[in-house]
């Protein structure tokens, strides 16, 4: 199939904005005129809303599987097909669509935002804990640690895979074949992903390391998370919190630190090196 009769047949979508945009990133919908009342009907129809999007969603992936059927060549309907899915949060069919449309893909032209898209998946199970079973939920750096907050391991692919989806969409950007509102998006969020997925990566391994079993790993935890604290502010330089956990960490390593059960004693002290 030629390039024009792809394009006579689909075009790719751009992807919603990561559910990790704050609400100064992303504006509302519509904006009231000055000296416009709200509508009184406003909650009502917010439910009627939500409903319609949901509906409309549906009728996308419909309408990318008959696309689909009339063109199973074509890379670009697996790719929107695959976006509407993972949006009703239907991952693994989702991943399965992107990765046929990588597969489709020969030229490698829309191969960024494939996994850009499939970098999301891995990205937003690990943020929500889908994916791991270990790191449900962080403590904080500074936090009170909880006896049931406590992260007994870290799996390493729960970050490197996502990482490693990013690192593909950046790698195959120059030959996107989109158009500039989509080649800015990859360029602009397959870094921040990266970054943010460190900064985690981080944040998990000075939790592990404060919890109270007796395992012996809290040092060897501490200068792998300043590591991977490194990468995210050489992405990101002023990454406030990267910056100050790394301060946190270096004193941990310098002075030691102890570690608290959920009723405040001192469970036991990891000593430091100065």
């Amino acid at each position: 199939m030629s390039e024009e009769e792809k394009e006579d047949t689909s075009e790719i979508e751009a992807p919603e904005e990561s559910s990790e945009e704050s609400a100064e990133d992303s504006g509302p919908t519509t904006e009231l005129e000055e000296g416009e009342s709200p509508d009184p009907q406003e909650d009502e129809l917010e439910d009627e809303d939500e409903e319609e999007i949901e509906f409309d969603l549906e009728a996308q992936v419909e309408e990318f599987r008959r696309l689909i059927d009339e063109d199973p060549d074509n890379c670009v309907n697996f790719y929107n097909l695959g976006e509407a899915l993972a949006e009703l949060g239907q991952t693994g069919e989702a991943k399965e669509a992107f990765e046929q449309a990588l597969v489709l893909d020969e030229n490698q032209e829309f191969s960024s935002i494939i996994h850009l898209g499939i970098g999301n998946l891995y990205y937003h199970q690990l943020m929500s804990g889908i994916q791991s079973t270990v790191v449900k939920s962080s403590v904080g750096m500074l936090s009170q640690h909880k006896q049931q907050n406590t992260i007994n391991s870290v799996s390493g692919n729960d970050y490197s895979i996502p990482i490693s989806e990013f690192e593909q969409a950046i790698k195959f950007l120059p030959t996107l074949n989109a158009d500039e509102e989509i080649v800015d998006y990859v360029r602009k969020n397959a870094p921040k992903q990266i970054s943010t997925i460190y900064y985690k990566w981080a944040s998990d391994l000075f939790d592990k390391a404060r919890q109270l079993e007796n395992y012996g790993d809290e040092v060897k935890d501490i200068k792998q998370g300043l590591k991977f604290l490194k990468k995210t502010i050489e992405i990101d330089p002023n990454h406030a919190q990267a910056n100050l956990m790394v301060k946190y960490g270096k004193k941990m390593l310098l002075e030691g630190f102890s570690i608290y059960d959920e009723y405040g004693f001192e469970a036991k002290v990891i000593p430091g090196s100065g």
